[in-house]
């Protein structure tokens, strides 16, 4: 019997010696497993800590960040936990001696994880959880960062709150586990999505082709559309067919627009683009829209020493010759007409393919003069008579130059009498006042000269006729 009872006293030191072997000293910061033993009153888990023999509590804002959540939802009695031991508590508390917590050992975990991403240059996604004055408070997968508001787009955004509630994508500019310091951009992201995008546009982009596009900016001399990678320009030119002063006056941020591509540059990063080359072609179906006869409304655009040009369409200009300005004589457009003035004419001809639009202004009038010149009509007949039948008789005396009451030549004499600017010339008449740079016309010699070639033809047909009888 005292055998046996010296080998179950040795027997029992010896298991004592191996459970106090067993039993680790705890210390702040490590990291230890838990038994959930109980869930107090107050939202919080009293836990064994395994091989210790001593207890802990885990409050419920260190169990998780979400403060609706239920607690019998995210533990139960039984359940195994790996925690952090955050400090010591007072021996005079009942629920345990040390303070623990499950949310902090995973953001540890997670600090661990956004560390590694940023050392190998990867990007981490987060949730944006609230806008503060300078930047959006983000959430990456329990860890609390920030993004700059100089850093959340590559342009100024001014109205933060459209982002709340939106998962971005983020580059790690700054972390500092130790303080809880999170700094990330989403404007590197966008960056460099855009430099992507922008490699792949240029490389398919062709001058001719037509896309879609939204206008991202507006200037005063054109238009930055967004093709979607980068940015083209719209000159102020190229918008309509029409006269535009502003862009502004046309087009808003965010209008939706087809463009064509007119010259694509990479090495100077520029793409040249055009609204108007997408639109229906001014000269279009022009003689449905302008047949001969026709009266329309126009705006004087240029004055010029023949004439003046005269828009009656956007992007259609044709041609008031000085001689179908007005019924009296003048030395220059400009006696009667001005620039920018809104007119009525008459249309005289059309040609299509030439683009030519020959006007009239004095058709729509009434000629104050019409029963002088039918008077002066009858006597010149009797004159040409009475001048064949001289020289017919013997007579040497040569033709007279006739002269009207208002002292201008009739006939073939009326062209030579008119100042050379007012004359035409080639079919690609070209006449410029003292000064300045000649003006391709595109009007042939007959269309600038107006009437007096024909009369000079028709008083030589009658010339003709009368020698033919003699």
């Amino acid at each position: 019997m005292d055998e046996e009872k010296k080998n179950n006293e040795a027997e029992g030191r010896k298991l004592m010696e191996n459970a106090l072997k067993s039993v680790h000293e705890v210390k702040v910061g490590d990291v230890v497993t838990g038994e959930v033993l109980a869930i107090d009153e107050e939202k919080q888990l009293v836990v064994g800590i395994e091989n210790t023999g001593v207890e802990g509590v885990v409050p419920f804002k260190e169990l998780t960040a979400d403060r609706n959540a239920d607690i019998n939802d995210l533990a139960k009695v039984g359940d195994k936990l790996q925690l952090v031991v955050l400090s010591t508590i007072g021996k005079d508390k009942e629920n345990g001696s040390y303070l623990l917590s499950k949310r902090r050992l995973e953001e540890r975990k997670i600090w661990d994880q956004i560390e590694e991403e940023y050392k190998a240059g990867h990007t981490v996604k987060g949730k944006v959880t609230n806008n503060v004055k300078g930047g959006l408070v983000v959430d990456v997968d329990g860890v609390r960062g920030f993004i700059p508001a100089s850093m959340v787009e590559d342009r100024y955004v001014e109205d933060l709150s459209q982002y709340k509630g939106q998962e971005l994508e983020l580059a790690v500019v700054e972390i500092e586990p130790s303080e809880n310091r999170l700094i990330l951009s989403h404007r590197a992201v966008v960056a460099k999505e855009k430099e992507a995008e922008k490699k792949a546009l240029y490389e398919k982009l062709q001058p001719g082709d037509i896309v879609e596009g939204k206008v991202a900016r507006l200037t005063n001399f054109g238009a930055f559309v967004d093709l979607g990678g980068t940015d083209g320009l719209v000159h102020v030119s190229e918008i309509s067919y029409d006269h535009v002063d502003k862009p502004s006056d046309v087009l808003k941020t965010g209008q939706e627009v087809k463009v064509k591509v007119l010259n694509v540059d990479p090495d100077r990063d520029r793409i040249s683009l055009s609204i108007k080359a997408t639109l229906p072609q001014p000269w279009d179906n022009i003689e449905e829209k302008a047949p001969v006869g026709a009266i329309l409304e126009g705006k004087v655009k240029r004055l010029v020493t023949f004439g003046a040009f005269v828009e009656v369409f956007p992007g259609v200009e044709g041609l008031v010759h000085i001689s179908q300005i007005s019924h009296e004589h003048i030395a220059s457009p400009g006696e009667v007409l001005q620039e920018g003035q809104d007119i009525k004419v008459k249309v005289l001809s059309v040609d299509p393919q030439q683009h030519r639009l020959a006007l009239s202004i004095k058709a729509l009038t009434e000629n104050p003069h019409a029963g002088e010149e039918e008077e002066e009509g009858r006597s010149e007949g009797g004159n040409r008579s009475y001048r064949r039948s001289s020289e017919r008789s013997g007579g040497r005396s040569e033709r007279q130059p006739r002269r009207n009451d208002r002292g201008g030549n009739r006939g073939g004499s009326s062209f030579q009498s008119r100042p050379a600017a007012n004359r035409g010339g080639s079919s690609n008449a070209k006449v410029s006042a003292p000064g300045e740079e000649e003006e391709d016309t595109g009007f042939s010699l007959g269309d600038l000269i107006g009437g007096a070639l024909d009369q000079f033809k028709s008083d030589k047909q009658d010339d003709d006729s009368q020698d033919d009888n003699k």
